[in-house]
């Protein structure tokens, strides 16, 4: 198995080069035990940094803010009955996939490296 290309938000979602979209690891450590997931449906059209739909937690609400432009051509369903998968594996477990629209807003994202930089001084 490839390891995809992975890039990452300010706002702390994740996109890979294939589409899927989530949140990090550090978010979803701010945030707590994950209770429930909003999600949008497939069809919507998304855009950079424009709200996707949202993740509540024990503590708060957070909104989820689309990392690139696109269509959403399928959710993770699997977060309807079990929200806490974000809690157990924030990068394995994807929240919806996207087509893009403009491939370029994927390569002005954080890489990884970038990412942990960014949350070391968000500390």
């Amino acid at each position: 198995m490839s390891v995809k290309l992975t890039k990452f938000t300010k706002d702390h979602e994740w996109v890979n080069e294939e589409g899927y979209i989530g949140i990090s690891d550090f978010a979803q450590n701010a945030l707590g035990d994950i209770v429930f997931v909003e999600l949008p449906k497939v069809g919507d059209k998304l855009e950079a940094g424009k709200n996707f739909g949202s993740v509540e937690s024990v503590k708060a609400v957070s909104e989820l803010y689309a990392p690139v432009s696109g269509t959403v051509i399928e959710i993770n369903d699997a977060l309807e009955d079990a929200p806490e998968l974000l809690n157990q594996d924030a990068l394995g477990n994807w929240i919806i996939k996207i087509e893009f629209s403009n491939i370029e807003e994927f390569d002005r994202l954080m890489s990884e490296e970038e990412y942990k930089e960014f949350c070391q001084n968000e500390k």
